[in-house]
């Protein structure tokens, strides 16, 4: 089973084709960064149109049975998240809405302060908000999973702790071993692991080591660290794949309606347009790569097999559902 804990990349037959080409089961996609209530539904829409269009290559997932539907029928499971809150706007109600109309991921940041969380871009971390209780407390209730991905150390353990369901960070990698803002230091990971909560590896290169130039063995490696100091239950892929995106969307990423000027946040003007991915991952056709990669730094058959699929599946079944009343 290969499951992707998150994409984000410019939707089309061809990339669809890749999925499966990768045998690739299941994928979050994002379908908000600073979308609001309203233009997050028109996203719905687009992506159901999708499903209609390509219906022997991708169907929407609700709940992880839906994958092994979809690995039945030869087809990809699209899972859907937000990388903000902005969907909810500042009415906590919306937190049903959108797992009704299928959301299963929710980042309560997008680098910045949010009204429910301080983002890894800010100086001053002050942690989860009142709103922000009130609604990890309303998402753990609908099955809405609390994505800390781009949230800050402070407000990462606190909803680790706060959280009485396990949260993710769908994408990113230790700080330990690539010092980029987006990565998560050990206290950081050990707080979400303790509570039951996953680890999905990126693959984008601002946040790998040594970036596009990164090896395949120096990427498995560094999960097989990982899975020794966390235990390898806790960890899958979550490669922030980017595919076919225009420069144009990391400008939307970093701007989103809050500022005038690009935020580059972590580097220079250099950093603004999306970077070429390693020569070993560039899409959905080279899961197989990473697994031949686990094997040839150690890790067994079943530790593989849950890195790459096994893992979020047993999180998705656990926390997509509603709270038994």
């Amino acid at each position: 089973m290969r499951i992707d804990g998150l994409q984000y990349a410019n939707w089309s037959e061809k990339i669809f084709r890749q999925m499966r080409e990768g045998e690739v089961d299941a994928v979050h996609v994002t379908i908000s960064y600073h979308e609001n209530f309203r233009e997050t539904v028109l996203n719905f829409e687009r992506w159901n149109r999708w499903f209609e269009q390509y219906p022997d290559l991708i169907q929407k997932g609700l709940t992880a049975e839906d994958i092994e539907k979809a690995r039945e029928a030869g087809r990809t499971a699209i899972f859907f998240g937000f990388q903000n809150p902005s969907p909810i706007e500042d009415d906590i109600d919306l937190v049903e809405i959108v797992h009704t109309l299928g959301a299963r991921f929710m980042q309560l940041t997008y680098n910045n302060q949010s009204l429910l969380a301080t983002g890894c871009y800010e100086a001053e971390d002050t942690g989860i908000t009142r709103m922000g209780k009130q609604v990890i407390k309303e998402m753990n209730r609908v099955g809405l999973v609390v994505d800390m991905s781009h949230s800050a150390d402070r407000s990462t353990i606190e909803a680790a702790e706060l959280s009485e369901r396990p949260i993710a960070i769908t994408h990113a990698n230790p700080y330990d071993w690539s010092p980029a803002l987006r990565n998560k230091k050990h206290d950081v990971i050990s707080a979400v692991v303790q509570h039951g909560g996953m680890l999905g590896f990126s693959l984008y290169p601002h946040h790998l080591k040594d970036k596009t130039d990164c090896t395949l063995q120096s990427f498995c490696e560094m999960i097989a660290r990982a899975a020794d100091q966390y235990g390898v239950q806790h960890l899958g892929i979550g490669s922030d794949l980017c595919q076919d995106q225009p420069d144009s969307v990391v400008e939307w990423m970093r701007v989103g309606r809050w500022s005038k000027e690009i935020d580059y946040g972590e580097g220079s003007a250099s950093q603004a347009g999306f970077p070429p991915m390693p020569e070993w991952f560039r899409d959905n056709r080279d899961f197989g790569n990473i697994e031949s990669g686990l094997r040839m730094v150690g890790m067994n058959d079943e530790e593989i097999a849950g890195v790459m699929g096994g893992n979020w599946f047993r999180f998705f079944a656990d926390n997509f559902a509603p709270v038994p009343a």
